[in-house]
């Protein structure tokens, strides 16, 4: 599921939700509504490019984390905090399956 937030000053901002509510990725913030619609439609067509819009990586505590690039390789948005690598691509599964799954936008 993905949730939109309008936030004060007219800017955007999405998160991707799993089925329970769990947020697993939250994007940075978009000057217009156009400039996220453009964005989420660049990151469903992406899904099928094996993976390549995700970026691993790994804080100075050693806790994984993925960042999701649009197409133009910029970074679009960030995961939680993972205790593990296998947690990690746990989450990207979960990331994938969510937009796999965005059909409808909640805009709050």
């Amino acid at each position: 599921m993905i949730k939109i937030n309008k936030k004060e000053g007219g800017s955007f901002q999405f998160m991707l939700k799993s089925n329970n509510g769990k947020t697993l990725l939250e994007s940075i913030t978009f000057t217009s509504e156009n400039e996220l619609d453009k964005t989420l439609k660049d990151i469903k067509e992406l899904k099928d490019s094996n993976g390549k819009f995700f970026e691993r990586r790994t804080n100075t505590d050693g806790k994984f984390l993925v960042e999701l690039k649009n197409s133009f390789g910029k970074i679009i948005g960030s995961s939680g905090l993972y205790s593990s690598e296998a947690g990690m691509e746990n989450g990207i599964l979960n990331i994938s399956n969510s937009i796999d799954k965005v059909t409808k936008l909640d805009r709050q």
